[in-house]
Parts: structure tokens; C-alpha cells; sequence
């Protein structure tokens, strides 16, 4: 009866369709809330403030402008004292650690505190952008649904990038952009057939949610796109790529350094994020063009109404006004900056090549279309999220030519100069490549000194063979031995093999001194390096012990690594972490209850 009975009930996947299709319809009604909340905060905080300042009549009165943005850094102090180490800042790459290295569990409050913290810091005039955020409240959306459904690690990695699929693709309008969104850095690129399902069904209805509330509008109305000459054109978008793939890397480099700058400077950190809007507003002084999400120049920019000058003028200063909203400690994303940096790239070099080759070349608005595309898959290493983004936001076939050749030939030269994306900075500073895996980070985030044995038996460079020998049979499970000098400095390893040739032999026992058949060239560790690492090294030599020094230069012993001991440190710190999983879920649930 009970097997007769399961012919009726649902499969797992087609479970996990009907939870995907929930989650795809939350991450679609938080776009509304979100995209009301930044759109309420900059109603009240900018345009209000712009009108009651009078700022729009110019003169001196223009110099009030920076105070609009240092009220909504103000606004955030007491969000950032009640969740600290949840508002500021970019956290698209907290995120990123804790659906690939950790549990998956993200708390139902940071959907509220991340719309709250970014429609403040946006909303306000900041430079910052709303995409990274909605990819975060999907995602914690998601987890949400998978902790209630109690469901195991790879389902919860799969719901969560589910909901930032919603989440990128109702933003957007863009249901294929959302689901390689999830795919290419979410999930950073390792996905099943099932996993690509749930992204594909959230990712769907969340656009419908959208759409039904705003209307099927795109992101940005982009004018028809076209291909003058392809023997000139395509040449030139090639050369853009370069151009774009350089800036790239330059913006992810300054963006790091602002913040690391920041960082280091001895000021409170309620403080700076203050300091930061002060700066953005003296910036949109000049250029309010940075303030912001800046739409609404793209808009300007792709209908080709951009001045050359005032576009290579804000690639750097949109560059530098996200650096420090973000660096300082301002709330939200990259990905609307990188838009709008590639959009000024592209319009201001369509705009220098359609003067010299006014018959051949497309206006500037149409490089502006490309540029978009390159220098977001240039910045984020996700060239596919680029080309469908492009292609749903144009529906024009024409634009997928130099989108491709772009947005590929641009991630390879930024690659090429720079490995990291603008979202893998923090990890490869770590020591962890992110793309390798949980086993791995987890290998690369155990130190040598937590497995080592310490309690290891050495010999003397001067002593005989006999010495040698007593020492080897009173030993308990080790076979290589570390060999000192007078000073006690480690000078090489000798084992049970260096002895044997002469181990039948008295009168070579007697004579012979371990330093003159010891192995002198000898791999050495020190207790900061990893278990990857010296993993690795058991591997590519054979072996199964590793002498472990207090420093390379001084080579004073302090144990020896066995690969035994690797393995059962990395099992203590899977169960460890297990637990702490099982307990934080447990926890969660409870809480939420």
C-alpha cells in the first residue's frame, strides 16, 4: 500500500521545482520592497533636501550638496550599532563565503537590514550600486526557505543562488542574466542539471513578480543597435576590450586600496562612512553625474548624448566615488558602478572613433551598449551574465557579435594582469581560491603548527651510526629523524634507507658520522603555512613526515608533520565544523520560531 501510495506523492525534484518556484516568487515581491525603500529614501533624502536647500539655484548654495549623502552615512549608525559587521560595506563576497566555504545559513534579518542600509546609502546620493544587495536578499530568501524545509548543505547552496537569480533577474528584467548571474558567480560555475532547474524556475517567476508590478520595461531603454561596417567595427571593439579589460583591472585595484586606506586610518568607524559621503558630495559638486546609481546618465550615455571629455572624465571619478562609499563603509553593490563605468568607457571611445571614421562606425551610444557588457564581464569574471544581460536589455541579435568578442577578450586581458575578480580579492588574500572548494579552503585554513608532533627525537650531525641505530629502535612510529648541528640548527634528515648500505658493516657503524649520510636538502615547513599545502608536498615527493622549523631561516626544530596527522586534523575540523552547522540551524530555527 505504501509503495502504491508514493506513485502519487512528488518526486525530489519536482519538490525542489515547487519550493524554487516560491523562492522566485518572495525574491520578486522583496525587488518591490527593495526598489520602493531606495526609491522612498531618495524622495525624501535627496530630492527633498535638493528642494529645501535650494540647491538647484546655484552659487553658494551648491556647496550644501555634500550633506545630502551625510544624511543617510548618519542614518545608518544606528542600523550599524545594532547589526554590527552587517551593514557596512560591500558584502558581496561575506556572501559568497558563507554559500561555498560555510553552513549557508543567512538569518531573516539581513533581508531587512540590507534593504534598509542600501535604499540609505543610495537613496541618499551615495555611489553605490542595488544590484549586489538584491542578489543578498534573494539569497537569504532562499536560505530562509531551506532551513524550514531543514534541507541538507548542496540543497541550501541551490536554493540560495535560486533566490539571487530571482533577485538579479526581476531587477533587471532579466530572467537569462539572473540565471548565469547565479550560475557563473553565485555558484561560481560548478552546477547540476537540478541545480540549473531551480535557477531557471526562480529566476522566471521572480521576473514575472516584477513585471506584473512594473510593466515589461528594461533596466535601461537602449536605442536600436547596429553594425555600420564589420571590417572596421569589429577591430575597434577588439581594441575596446583591451582598453576595457586595463581600466578593469585598474578599478579593482584602487577600489581595494581605498578601502584598505580606510581601514588603517584611526578614526571611529561610525565616523567614516560620514567622511565618505562628505567626499561624495564634494565630488557631485562638479560631477553629480557620480551620485548615486547613476541610471539615469547611463540612459543619457547609451542614446549617445554623452560630451567625450565629461565620459573619461568619470571613469575614474565613478571609480573613485564607489571606492569610497564602499571603502568608508557605505552600504551596497559594484555591479550598477561597473554599468556605468563601462557605459562612459564605451561611449566616450565610440565617440573619438565615429569622429575620425564618421561613415564607418556606429554612434557613441552604440560602444556605450558594448562597453556595458566588457567591462562587467571584465570586472566580475562572468562574461555569460554579461553577454545575457546585454542581449535581454537590446533583444537586438545584432549586439551579440561585439558583446561576445568584448566581454570575453576583456575578462581574458583582466585575467591576464590581475587573477582575481573585484569579488575574490578578500579570499585569494586569505590564501583561499574560492573556486577550489569547501575541502580545500578548509585544508588551506588549517596551520601546519595546530598538527604537528612535537614530541619528536633528533640526533646530532656528529654522531656514529651506532648512535644512530639505538635511536631507531626505541622509536615509536617515526622514521625519519631531524639532524642538528652544535648551534641545534637543523641541517638535514636521515631515515632507515640512508643507513642500509652500511647497516651490516661494524667498523663503517663505528666510523661513519650520521652528517655524512644524512639527506641534506630537505623540504622544510613552518607552523603558519597550511595543510594544503603540505599536502601537496607529501604527494609530489612520497613521503609521509615533514620536518616542522621555527622559521626557514633559523631552522630551529620544532616537530615533525605526519601525513596521518594531516588527515585526522582535517577530519576534526570537518566534525567541528559540522556541528557548529547543526547547532547554528538549530539555532536559527528556534529563533525564527
Amino acid at each position: 500500500m505504501r509503495t502504491k501510495l508514493k506513485l502519487f506523492l512528488p518526486g525530489e525534484q519536482t519538490r525542489v521545482i515547487f519550493i524554487a518556484a516560491f523562492i522566485g516568487v518572495m525574491a520578486g515581491l522583496a525587488i518591490i520592497a527593495f526598489r520602493e525603500s531606495v526609491d522612498l529614501v531618495h524622495e525624501v533624502v535627496f530630492v527633498g533636501g535638493y528642494e529645501l536647500l535650494r540647491i538647484d539655484e546655484g552659487g553658494w548654495r551648491k556647496l550644501l550638496l555634500p550633506l545630502l549623502p551625510m544624511v543617510g552615512a548618519v542614518a545608518l549608525i544606528p542600523l550599524s550599532l545594532a547589526f554590527p559587521g552587517k551593514v557596512n560595506g560591500y558584502g558581496l563576497t561575506a556572501f559568497l563565503r558563507r554559500v561555498n566555504l560555510e553552513n549557508g545559513v543567512i538569518r531573516g534579518r539581513n533581508i531587512f537590514i540590507k534593504i534598509a542600509a542600501t535604499a540609505l546609502t543610495i537613496g541618499s546620493g551615495n555611489s553605490a550600486g542595488v544590484e549586489g544587495p538584491i542578489a543578498q536578499i534573494g539569497g537569504a530568501v532562499g536560505s530562509q526557505v531551506g532551513q524550514r524545509f531543514r534541507v541538507s548543505g548542496k540543497r541550501m547552496k541551490v536554493f540560495i543562488a535560486a533566490g539571487s537569480a530571482g533577485g538579479i533577474a526581476g531587477i533587471f528584467n532579466a530572467p537569462l542574466a539572473g540565471i548565469f548571474f547565479a550560475a557563473e558567480i553565485v555558484l561560481l560555475g560548478t552546477y547540476e542539471i537540478s541545480s540549473f532547474a531551480a535557477l531557471v524556475i526562480a529566476s522566471a517567476l521572480a521576473t514575472v513578480v516584477s513585471r506584473a508590478y512594473y510593466g515589461e520595461i528594461p533596466a535601461f531603454p537602449i536605442p536600436d543597435f547596429e553594425i555600420v561596417n564589420y571590417f572596421v567595427e569589429i577591430p575597434l571593439y577588439a581594441l575596446m576590450a583591451v582598453v576595457v579589460g586595463v581600466l578593469a583591472v585598474v578599478h579593482i585595484r584602487f577600489f581595494y586600496y581605498v578601502r584598505d586606506k580606510f581601514q588603517a586610518t584611526p578614526i571611529h568607524p561610525q565616523v567614516k562612512p560620514i567622511i565618505g559621503a562628505f567626499m561624495i558630495g564634494c565630488i557631485g559638486i562638479f560631477f553629480p553625474q557620480v551620485m548615486g546609481d547613476g541610471y539615469e546618465y547611463i540612459e543619457s550615455t547609451l542614446a549617445g548624448h554623452g560630451i567625450v571629455w565629461i565620459m573619461l572624465a568619470l571613469v575614474f571619478l565613478k571609480s573613485i566615488a564607489t571606492a569610497i562609499t564602499l571603502g568608508s563603509g557605505g552600504a551596497g553593490g559594484v555591479f550598477a558602478p561597473a554599468l556605468f563605468i563601462g557605459a562612459v568607457i564605451g561611449g566616450a571611445f565610440g565617440g573619438v572613433v565615429h569622429y575620425f571614421f564618421p561613415e564607418y562606425t556606429a554612434s557613441s551610444g552604440a560602444y556605450a551598449t558594448v562597453g556595458i557588457g566588457a567591462f562587467l564581464a571584465a570586472s566580475t569574471h562572468a562574461p555569460l551574465t554579461a553577454i545575457f544581460l546585454l542581449f535581454e536589455m537590446t533583444g537586438n541579435n545584432m549586439v551579440i557579435v561585439p558583446v561576445m568578442l568584448t566581454a570575453v577578450l576583456g575578462t581574458m586581458i583582466a585575467s591576464r594582469f590581475y587573477h582575481d575578480s573585484i569579488d575574490t580579492v578578500d579570499f585569494t588574500r586569505q590564501g583561499i581560491d574560492i573556486h577550489e572548494g569547501r575541502e580545500v579552503a578548509i585544508m588551506k585554513s588549517i596551520r601546519v603548527g595546530k598538527a604537528i608532533t612535537e614530541d619528536v627525537d633528533f640526533i646530532s650531525e656528529n654522531a656514529n651510526i651506532n648512535h644512530l641505530l639505538q635511536l631507531f629502535r626505541f622509536a615509536q612510529n617515526s622514521f625519519y629523524f631531524p639532524v642538528v648541528n652544535h648551534k641545534g640548527l637543523m641541517v638535514g634528515v636521515v631515515s632507515m634507507q640512508d643507513v642500509k648500505n652500511i647497516l651490516h658493516d661494524a667498523e663503517q657503524r663505528v666510523c661513519y658520522l650520521v652528517g655524512a649520510i644524512c639527506t641534506r636538502d630537505v623540504i622544510m615547513l613552518t607552523p603558519d603555512d597550511n595543510l594544503y599545502d603540505a599536502m601537496q608536498l607529501f604527494d609530489v615527493k612520497g613521503i609521509d613526515e615533514i620536518p616542522v622549523v621555527e622559521r626557514l631561516e633559523e631552522p630551529w626544530v620544532l616537530g615533525m608533520l605526519k601525513r596521518q596527522e594531516v588527515i585526522a586534523a582535517y577530519n576534526r575540523e570537518m566534525l567541528n565544523r559540522g556541528i557548529t552547522e547543526k547547532a547554528e540551524s538549530i539555532r536559527m530555527l528556534c529563533s525564527s520560531t
